[in-house]
């Protein structure tokens, strides 16, 4: 399983960018994906995960409202919409897979397939 998160880059605050996570040698059908970031000096994150099969999604709180996770089937590719960003944000972004788990799984060990990260950075 490869996975690739893709569109991070420069942002302001208050703007938005999208984020991409796509696979190779595997479909995201029948799975969950999970975004997580991680902060310069802290710990990996959860951020948002989606059911693939059910379209059902979480967040964590402090992006509730601002960011939205979907899918593309035709294009197998997971996305990270993020919009009103704040300085906080600033992070590597990861995208990760696993088997389908009712509720959504949050913690960065529920996750046994990892892509490299995407560099999210915030300006003021």
């Amino acid at each position: 399983v490869q996975l690739q998160a893709s569109g991070g880059g420069l942002g302001q605050a208050g703007g938005s960018l999208r984020l991409s996570c796509q696979a190779s040698r595997i479909a995201f059908s029948g799975y969950d994906v999970g975004w997580f970031r991680r902060a310069p000096g802290k710990e990996r994150e959860f951020v948002a995960a989606i059911s693939w099969s059910s379209g059902i999604t979480a967040y964590a709180d402090s992006v509730k409202g601002r960011f939205t996770i979907s899918t593309d089937n035709a294009k197998n590719t997971v996305y990270l919409q993020m919009s009103s960003l704040r300085p906080e944000d600033t992070a590597v972004y990861y995208c990760a897979l696993r088997l389908p788990a009712s509720p959504l799984r949050r913690r960065v060990d529920d996750y046994p397939f990892w892509g490299q990260g995407t560099l999210v950075t915030v300006s003021s």
